[in-house]
């Protein structure tokens, strides 16, 4: 037996379908399917293809995660037919977060698809946070005030672009990394982010580059924020102010 026949055979139960049934939608004969679900005999690619549509689930979790863990229903589909996000939830039903370590950070974007890895990680709960599949990454650098290294944002996944709002705070995975910024606007090439702290300019993430996008749902800040001092917004703004300036100058000589 494999995960695959045990997971097609709960697949087809659940569906209330006989052996002969699904083997008439899948346009084989019930002796043939029959032994996929018994593990003697291993499927073609272009059957996979066909049982992979059918139940709505990618190729991949068929293949390698037992769907009999997760609820269904609390699936979320995901584009491009890859792994699905499974939300789960401890024994208070609260869900799981799964947390990105900082160490680590740069391994999410090879295991951000993989069952495996995303089991493998630490999680926690927070009972405000229900509704959706949310996630916790670590922060680093300054371009997003006041939160600062050592700090986590909750992120609360996003299953299309065309949910974004405008002035609205993202956690953008890209091929490049995880960036938090403020999304602005859209196009059909890319986004327009801006970030909080003024020092940093506003640039576009090109599609093609963004792997999942989450929406800031909270933080856990896991050292003191310091005391801003009085004149700095000041300092600030004349600094700005003096770089906006010589750009200027700069574009008129």
């Amino acid at each position: 037996m494999s995960i695959f026949s045990d997971n097609i055979r709960f697949l087809r139960v659940k569906k209330k379908l006989s052996q002969q049934g699904f083997a008439e939608i899948l346009a084989v004969s019930r002796d043939r399917y029959a032994k996929y679900e018994s593990g003697r005999s291993e499927a073609p690619y272009e059957l996979l293809v066909k049982i992979s549509k059918y139940y709505k689930i990618s190729i991949d979790l068929l293949l390698t995660v037992d769907v009999r863990k997760y609820p269904l229903d609390n699936m979320i589909e995901l584009p491009e037919n890859r792994i699905l996000l499974p939300i789960q939830v401890d024994g208070m039903g609260d869900n799981k977060i799964e947390i990105i370590p900082h160490k680590a950070k740069m391994g999410y974007l090879e295991g951000y698809d993989n069952a495996g890895y995303i089991e493998s990680l630490q999680n926690m709960s927070l009972p405000f946070l229900r509704n959706g599949k949310f996630r916790a990454f670590p922060v680093e650098g300054e371009s997003m005030p006041p939160y600062n290294d050592g700090s986590y944002l909750l992120g609360k996944y996003v299953e299309s672009k065309d949910y974004l709002k405008s002035g609205r705070s993202y956690i953008f995975i890209t091929k490049e990394g995880i960036v938090y910024k403020r999304f602005e606007k859209q196009n059909k090439k890319g986004t327009s982010v801006i970030s909080d702290n003024v020092f940093y300019q506003p640039y576009e993430i090109e599609w093609d580059d963004v792997l999942e996008i989450w929406e800031f749902a909270g933080s856990v800040n896991t050292k003191e924020l310091q005391i801003p001092k009085s004149d700095s917004s000041e300092i600030r703004q004349i600094l700005l102010e003096l770089k906006n300036e010589i750009k200027s100058l700069k574009s008129n000589s």
